[in-house]
């Protein structure tokens, strides 16, 4: 386990680290994700194993702190894992992200390009979302107000929502972290996070489950160089869904030799 301050109050990110060669390699997960337990199969994967590998928890989740005065906005958490990664003598890195960890990803390297060599994007979010009670994700918990998804019984409500799998590593946030991290990630950067993408100079790519078809705006991100693949036989937890899948196409996309 390795840690760094990540704020002037002292709050600390945690990440699991795997040692190896070359430029280091960066795990994000998602809204209420921890990162050891979404990331650890893909990071020694025969395919992507060998390589400095970061499992970030990012604030309010797993096992990095909870702070009770940060915003949790997608720019706050991506300034926090910026300053976690120079903590770790990390610049140039292939950044990794799922979900909401793929939007914080894209913020990361819009805000501090020199950490971010290469960019994957994982069934990321790319766009603001409007809040829904009877969502099963961050929408359905940023229709709460705060204090009533806190203390009212928005979480205990979203909790029967949320499936066994998810609620497992929801279960160790902060409410008050999950919480805002599911408004900042519905509200959205600012610029979108589909725009910062657009406009990144690094190579990009973007996954998606197949079965999804279509994705929306796909050939707009392949005109400004994003390299867009579908995954078959996946849902939304693409590495965990179909691992090998996932890997062949984060080793095709971070250039690894075959």
């Amino acid at each position: 386990m390795r840690d760094a301050v990540v704020t002037e109050a002292g709050d600390r990110i945690r990440w699991a680290e795997l040692a190896g060669e070359g430029p280091a390699r960066v795990y994000l997960s998602g809204l209420g994700a921890t990162a050891p337990a979404y990331w650890a199969g893909s990071a020694a994967h025969p395919l992507l194993a060998g390589r400095r590998s970061l499992l970030v928890d990012m604030l309010g989740f797993g096992v990095s702190d909870r702070p009770a005065d940060f915003d949790y906005s997608l720019e706050s958490h991506a300034d926090a894992v910026a300053a976690a990664l120079r903590s770790a003598g990390v610049s140039g890195a292939e950044v990794i992200g799922h979900s909401m960890g793929g939007a914080v990803a894209i913020v990361l390297a819009a805000r501090h390009p020199e950490l971010v060599a290469r960019l994957l994007v994982v069934d990321g979010n790319l766009d603001a979302l409007v809040p829904t009670r009877s969502s099963a994700g961050s929408r359905g918990i940023a229709s709460y107000a705060e204090e009533e998804f806190v203390h009212g019984g928005g979480w205990e409500a979203f909790g029967r929502l949320a499936g066994a799998h998810w609620w497992a590593t929801i279960r160790l946030c902060g409410r008050r972290a999950l919480y805002r991290s599911a408004v900042g990630l519905t509200r959205g950067s600012a610029p979108v996070m589909r725009e910062l993408l657009l406009g990144l100079e690094i190579p990009r790519t973007f996954l998606w489950p197949e079965e999804n078809g279509p994705f929306q705006g796909a050939a707009e991100l392949e005109a400004a160089g994003v390299r867009m693949v579908p995954v078959a036989d996946c849902g939304h937890n693409i590495m965990l869904d179909n691992p090998d899948g996932f890997a062949r196409a984060a080793r095709d996309a971070l250039g690894v030799a075959p």
